[in-house]
């Protein structure tokens, strides 16, 4: 069962044991960042830093000229990954026997959404959500199709990973994030992750639907959940909030707006790339579902890519639609977080990989080699080995 890890390029260059060290824990494969959002994170055995904050969302290696005089385009990385930060770590990272696959976010840039305000998600409220660019704008799905492409087919990768291909809503770690203090639920966060920029109140109108009267609708069936009422949670609590008509409406536009827009970028990628370059997008099983692993429907998406990742923070139980739809050759990955610091269970990982496996995954990916603690590392390198 092949494993991956994912690490950033600031975890490997100017550390001469980094990739060697990584290669030793006994995965295969390293998903190695050229597209990432701003960030700060540890570097626990770096020679030269211990703490490295990407100040925002940046491409890690040097663009090309399809980019000139274009208004939407990515942002170079500043002294935390200057030049070729991503090629110089994949020929480190290849040099120690390990495959390189790209890790490419794309609908996830705060940067982009503060000086192009115009193209991100806007709330019910009329709320800006800076760090979620609409997936429906045409500009903007033209720039995240040239920057999957690009980002993904790097010299040296072998596959990518794209993350962030679909809706993202109000979820989102902000600094000194406060967003807590109400349950909103699963369908309160779908009712707030609902745009009304002018492309989707334009297309809430190809559904039949009023875009004002569906954000008064939208607000008033918020209320009851500031008043702190509990979320019934799932589909039938967006429909009981919403009423069935809008909601499906609702579903039905989104979903439409998803599904073309990875269709295109994993095309861009593919017409990009090498043959038998793989392709794997992060995601959710279900479709209303948003955020870094957007919700897909499993039969399209295993139909349009080489197969998943898919998140088992929680359990490994969304791993089931994907391995009931998965057709032969196709990756169903199990992502697993190995740091303990942040969540993760290192300790279970052997058990945790075995259950995956029962369920249908076809290989692990590993949050995070960069961040773990050689605690961690070691209880990682004990469960790939004796699994």
């Amino acid at each position: 069962m092949k494993a991956s890890t994912f690490v950033y390029p600031w975890d490997v260059n100017g550390d001469p044991e980094a990739a060697g060290r990584i290669a030793a824990l006994g995965v295969r494969q390293v998903t190695l960042a050229s597209a990432y959002h701003s960030t700060r994170a540890l570097t626990p055995r770096h020679p030269r830093h211990r703490v490295v904050t990407a100040e925002h969302a940046s491409v890690l290696y040097p663009t090309d000229d399809r980019w000139a005089g274009r208004e939407l385009r990515p942002y170079a990385a500043g002294d935390w990954a200057p030049g070729d930060a991503f090629g110089e770590a994949a020929a480190a990272l290849v040099d120690a026997g390990l495959e390189v696959h790209t890790w490419v976010v794309l609908a996830h840039n705060s940067r982009l959404g503060a000086e192009h305000p115009d193209t991100s998600v806007v709330n019910a409220y009329g709320d800006r959500y800076p760090w979620a660019p609409c997936v429906a704008q045409p500009a903007t799905r033209a720039y995240l199709v040239d920057l999957a492409a690009e980002a993904a087919v790097r010299p040296g990768a072998r596959g990518t990973e794209l993350e962030s291909l679909g809706w993202y809503g109000l979820q989102h770690l902000h600094a000194h994030d406060k967003t807590g203090g109400v349950a909103l639920g699963d369908a309160g966060m779908y009712l707030m992750a609902l745009c009304f920029c002018p492309a989707c109140r334009e297309g809430y109108g190809r559904q039949g639907l009023d875009a004002d009267e569906l954000a008064a609708a939208v607000r008033e069936a918020l209320e009851p959940l500031w008043r702190g009422a509990p979320d019934d949670g799932g589909w039938a609590g967006v429909e009981k909030l919403l009423g069935e008509t809008n909601a499906a409406a609702t579903r039905a536009w989104r979903d439409e707006t998803a599904r073309t827009l990875q269709e295109e970028a994993v095309a861009a990628v593919r017409a990009a790339a090498p043959e038998g370059f793989q392709v794997l997008l992060h995601a959710d099983p279900v479709t209303y579902h948003v955020g870094a692993n957007p919700g897909v429907d499993p039969a399209h998406i295993l139909a349009v890519a080489d197969g998943v990742v898919v998140p088992c923070a929680g359990g490994p139980g969304l791993l089931t639609p994907f391995a009931e739809q998965r057709r032969a050759g196709a990756v169903v990955a199990a992502n697993f977080g190995v740091v303990s610091g942040m969540g993760g269970s290192p300790g279970t990982l052997a058990a945790d990989a075995g259950h995956a496996r029962e369920l249908g995954a076809t290989e692990l990916r590993l949050y995070h080699a960069g961040l773990a603690s050689d605690g961690d590392l070691e209880a990682v390198r004990e469960a790939l080995a004796g699994f």
